[in-house]
């Protein structure tokens, strides 16, 4: 946006500040050399060079770029440049001082009026742009003192501190109170105009003398430690805490320095969050302007999917669940969004005929499939659910994006389809292989992802263990060695949606977790960063195992399969033994059969007899009698396919 002439502080306006700045620092030099009486030749002199000077002055400004600096933010870097630009003219007067004869006397200017020159312009011209800064600020700070701005302490007073201290000047919601830093050496001292008021374990008593309403973390790189430090004492005192962005961040021009974001569990498990920098280019090319189906849109991670996906464009994009609660929600936050259409479809995937139709009313060309039944001990309660909803709501959803002509199919599975111990676990492992049978298929691409558990999912481990804190405890943990690969759901997605641009020849790609974490571990962690004690404000109690639960769980078979890198390196696929695709149809025939007349000991047989690594064990089922399938309506399955047949 250009300024108006009549702006104040216009380029133009500035030059003819500079002017009479100049003009008024060598009227006073040579009357400061004088004394007030100056001999007639130096005021001849003075009044002959005065214009020239003035203009000099400016030109040299204009060719070292002065008139590029923002006035209202001038600084001390700024104050050097300045001082080495207005160097240039008196340069060029010793220059003539020095370089010409005494034909040219009237050049050659006095060497103290030279150098009081310099200083007084440099003096003038930096008093100019102070007073302008100064005006800014005034003028921030009366809009401060009308506004109530939110009172705020700062952590750490490194360059980090500084650089958001300078920021939040020009920021009339947020009024720093000074800052927190443990080195002994900034005791004290003011950094950036505000003060050092101790080490960060003065926090508490920072925040309630000061009434603070806002605790922001100016450390690049904050340790675990410190971060469960600050987290449990804001946690305490009911004071939200919040992070500057990393400088990689503000180099890639993502965000400023004053773009806060909240401290959140993804920083204190121990590991630097996971992303995936690589194949940005590729996404716009597989999913911009595509009509995209999102099956369980309303879960976890299904909505966070659609969040993720509408940021490549896509032409429509149709989120499907059966669920008319948890869909409404992410339909909502999506349409905001603008841009790419979205439409809520309520549908289950268990009846084929609606999803015929589904997919005759918008015609997908890439389908993610997010939609399951996750909760291991409740599956096991339900076996026939698991394989209704599971299994033949996977077939049902392949045998469509065939018929379909869908170009991309992505299917969402789990470390718990690697050697199952639980029907849940064996409902995705059979998933997979409904994926992977399609082999005489070339018109469709298809691949499975499998990752691990992921923080904050609605029935995950921190909700349940942060409602039980809330309670006062006891904490439940299952063994004390239970260990599971744990990941923030935006992470997963992230990669989840790169791999969906590998897929190509059924592939099986599992997502780099990190390493396991220890839940009692974590228990510790949480019960400490909401400001207790484990074990004496919250108890931790091992329970038992629950009916198909592992110990620790595993991404890969080592014995039947082995892991191969992509192009991507945070994805990795596995290669897998080939199976039988026509006893495969079969037996998924009868297991489906089994599901829908209500025979969960069939059910499970038949998955023992897949070759899985599932175990049958009848004295161990947790199912009383006969289980019964949650709809009744589903005791006639349709079997739709003729080579499952």
């Amino acid at each position: 946006m250009t300024r108006s002439p009549f702006d104040p502080y216009s380029a133009l306006n500035q030059k003819i500040g500079d002017g009479l700045i100049a003009g008024l620092a060598f009227y006073l030099a040579y009357q400061a050399r004088f004394e007030g009486h100056v001999p007639a030749v130096f005021a001849s002199q003075m009044w002959l060079l005065l214009p020239v000077v003035m203009l000099g002055q400016v030109l040299g400004n204009v060719v070292f770029g002065t008139y590029c600096m923002i006035w209202r933010y001038v600084g001390f870097r700024d104050a050097i440049v300045l001082a080495r630009n207005a160097a240039l003219f008196p340069g060029g007067l010793l220059l003539l001082r020095y370089g010409t004869s005494a034909a040219f006397a009237v050049v050659q200017v006095p060497l103290s009026v030279i150098a009081l020159v310099y200083f007084l312009f440099l003096g003038g011209a930096l008093a100019a742009r102070a007073v302008r800064r100064l005006l800014y600020e005034g003028i921030t700070t009366r809009t401060l003192n009308g506004f109530k701005a939110v009172p705020v302490v700062l952590i750490g007073a490194g360059s980090a501190g500084a650089m958001t201290a300078n920021e939040l000047r020009t920021r009339i919601d947020l009024r720093p109170i000074g800052f927190l830093d443990d080195d002994p050496r900034k005791a004290g001292r003011v950094v950036c105009g505000l003060h050092v008021l101790g080490p960060l374990s003065s926090l508490s008593a920072v925040v309630q003398q000061h009434h603070v309403e806002q605790v922001i973390v100016c450390i690049a790189r904050p340790s675990r430690e410190c971060l469960r430090q600050i987290w449990a004492t804001c946690e305490l005192l009911d004071v939200p805490a919040k992070t500057v962005p990393t400088l990689e961040e503000i180099l890639q021009g993502k965000v400023s320095i004053a773009n806060f974001r909240r401290v959140e569990m993804k920083d204190l498990l121990g590991r630097s969050q996971i992303e995936a920098s690589d194949g940005e280019a590729e996404l716009t090319t597989t999913y911009g302007g595509k009509r995209i189906l999102v099956t369980g849109a309303g879960g976890s991670i299904g909505s966070e999917l659609a969040t993720q996906l509408i940021r490549v464009n896509p032409n429509h994009l149709l989120l499907l669940d059966k669920d008319e609660n948890g869909l409404n929600d992410t339909y909502l936050n999506l349409q905001s969004s603008g841009g790419s259409k979205v439409t809520p479809v309520v549908a289950d995937i268990r009846f084929a005929e609606r999803l015929r139709s589904v997919f005759e009313t918008f015609h997908p060309e890439i389908v993610f499939h997010a939609a399951a039944h996750k909760h291991v001990h409740l599956m096991e309660i339900n076996p026939c659910e698991a394989i209704a909803n599971n299994v033949a709501g996977t077939r049902h959803l392949v045998e469509q994006s065939v018929a379909s002509g869908v170009s991309r199919f992505i299917q969402i599975s789990t470390d718990k389809a690697v050697s199952p111990t639980s029907i849940m676990g064996a409902s995705k492992r059979v998933c997979e292989m409904i994926v992977q049978s399609q082999r005489d298929n070339r018109h469709t691409h298809f691949c499975c992802v499998r990752f691990g558990n992921v923080l904050g999912s609605r029935g995950s481990v921190v909700p349940i263990f942060q409602q039980q804190i809330l309670r006062g405890g006891p904490v439940t943990v299952t063994h004390p060695e239970a260990e599971r690969f744990l990941m923030t759901i935006p992470e997963a997605v992230c990669l989840l949606i790169r791999a969906g641009t590998l897929a190509h020849i059924r592939e099986i790609f599992v997502l780099d977790m990190g390493k396991p974490v220890l839940i009692k571990q974590l228990a510790q962690d949480l019960i400490e960063l909401s400001g207790l004690s484990p074990n004496n404000d919250v108890r931790i109690e091992i329970t038992q195992m629950k009916p198909g639960e592992k110990l620790t769980e595993v991404l890969l078979d080592d014995a039947t399969e082995a892991l191969q890198p992509t192009r991507l390196h945070k994805i990795r696929t596995i290669r897998t033994q080939p199976f039988d695709i026509v006893e495969f149809a079969r037996k998924l025939h009868t297991l489906e059969t089994a599901a829908s007349g209500n025979s969960p000991e069939d059910v499970y047989k038949i998955l023992a007899s897949l070759g899985i690594g599932f175990l049958y064990n009848p004295a161990n089922q947790p199912w009383p009698g006969t289980a019964l399938c949650a709809d009744p309506s589903l005791a006639k399955l349709e079997i739709t396919n003729p080579r499952y047949s």
